[in-house]
């Protein structure tokens, strides 16, 4: 079953598009009818329109030509080895990505062989498939077989977010999630701009939900910026433009990158002007611009984009993977009575309110080794969520799950109420961190035999 159509309105040279519907204004005007496509592909037609054609032409063909067009020129010429390299199965998460990377065959079948899974023919909307549940799960999708060692990837329903993971030769589960693909994408951005010797400066955008190992690789190892902002695509995409380049990507696959006129203007100049190895660089990176959708994040487009830069490092699904090893981590959601008893600042990573709730959190994750915790309250409902990281090795109570779920609950549903001790405040907060921290440790101890 494909992806239920939602009416999603936008204003477009006075005209308005309901997604995959024309819809006649007052005036008599009527909006053009690109039919059914995903979400990004919506994005970019808008993007397109609202530029008068500079972006790209406003049309699906324009979208397929375009993304293929700089895929090809990217993997021409790079290493492949043998023609399994190349293959690639997709779980479509019963969605409209389905139907368009169909579409799409054609156009990249010289560069790329997709497998498509969960295609919409059978099975409901991201029922035990897709990103969201690959990457909750920590499991492959429903209906696709997987040898070891084979590169697959999950779209979301309506294809804006993506993963990737593969079964080892002992047949355990790798997730290769939102942080490792902003790392391999900047990472090869980086070698780019030294080829080419220009001061553009590129930064990574990650929110506080960011695997703690991503940040350090890049930061430590490529030396490259990261910066963290509230959770929310619209705070990402907004940093994201203050850089020449900058990479964005929520843990759970969902960002692109996006380049700055200015930037643009300098690699398109370059790629014209400059000697052989700078030439071919800068080329390299105004067909990277061109794959990217930077009108919002895109499975299809990340997707190729991946692809190709494994192909030109000659990179393996397991190399890419053994870049960093990501720090354990565990999250939890409490439903509340009130949400807004926690305030929190730092781009959710510090609590305000209430008093003394941080000082607990910070005495916590000093007794473990590279741990982090935060607490932050939803925007949309009465829970509250709850990260821990940490990589130590501690003994476990089978029972601090429960009890850290109960106390935090009674701790907010008191602090409402304004009728608990300040004294509890520490031993529920310490309960619910320590016992997240000694499941993350518990999960530790055992990968290890």
């Amino acid at each position: 079953m494909l992806t239920e159509l939602r009416k999603t309105f936008y204003l477009l040279d006075n005209q308005f598009i309901i997604k995959g519907r024309t819809q006649e204004k007052p005036a008599g005007r009527v909006a053009p009818d690109y039919g059914l496509v995903t979400t990004p592909q919506l994005h970019y037609m808008v993007y397109c329109r609202n530029t008068s054609g500079r972006y790209g032409k406003a049309t699906i063909e324009g979208y397929y030509e375009k993304l293929s067009k700089a895929f090809i020129e990217l993997t021409k010429q790079a290493f492949c080895s043998g023609d399994d390299y190349r293959s690639l199965k997709v779980d479509c998460a019963n969605g409209i990505g389905a139907l368009k990377l169909r579409e799409m065959e054609h156009y990249i079948s010289q560069g790329l062989s997709v497998q498509l899974f969960n295609d919409g023919t059978k099975g409901k909307l991201n029922h035990l498939c897709g990103a969201d549940f690959v990457k909750s799960h920590q499991k492959p999708p429903q209906g696709m077989e997987m040898k070891a060692n084979e590169r697959c990837c999950s779209f979301d329903g309506d294809a804006d977010r993506i993963v990737y993971y593969y079964l080892d030769v002992d047949g355990h589960f790798h997730l290769i999630d939102g942080d490792k693909i902003a790392t391999l994408i900047s990472s090869f951005l980086k070698e780019l701009l030294l080829e080419i010797g220009e001061s553009l400066n590129i930064g990574v955008v990650q929110t506080a939900y960011a695997n703690g190992s991503s940040t350090r690789y890049l930061e430590e190892v490529m030396k490259v910026p990261v910066y963290c902002t509230k959770t929310g695509v619209k705070h990402l995409h907004h940093k994201a433009q203050e850089f020449d380049i900058g990479v964005y990507f929520e843990a759970n696959g969902h960002g692109t990158v996006l380049f700055s006129k200015a930037a643009e203007t300098k690699i398109k100049q370059l790629a014209k002007e400059s000697g052989d190895k700078k030439r071919e660089a800068a080329k390299m990176l105004e067909n990277v611009i061109d794959l990217f959708n930077q009108a919002a994040g895109d499975a299809i487009s990340d997707m190729l984009v991946i692809e190709a830069i494994l192909t030109r490092k000659g990179l393996t699904v397991q190399q890419w993977d053994a870049l960093y090893t990501d720090l354990p981590n565990r999250q939890l959601k409490v439903k509340v009575a009130d949400r807004q008893v926690i305030s929190t600042t730092d781009a959710e990573r510090q609590v305000v309110t209430p008093l003394g709730l941080q000082e607990a959190i910070n005495d916590l994750v000093k007794t473990y080794r590279l741990s982090r915790a935060f607490v932050r309250p939803s925007g949309t409902e009465d829970i509250v969520r709850v990260y821990a990281e940490a990589d130590s090795q501690v003994s476990w109570d089978s029972s601090t799950e429960k009890v850290c779920r109960e106390s935090l609950t009674t701790w907010v549903v008191g602090a409402g109420r304004r009728e608990k001790k300040t004294d509890f405040k520490s031993v529920a907060i310490s309960l619910i961190i320590k016992g997240l921290m000694s499941e993350i440790c518990l999960c530790r101890f055992l990968s290890s035999y």
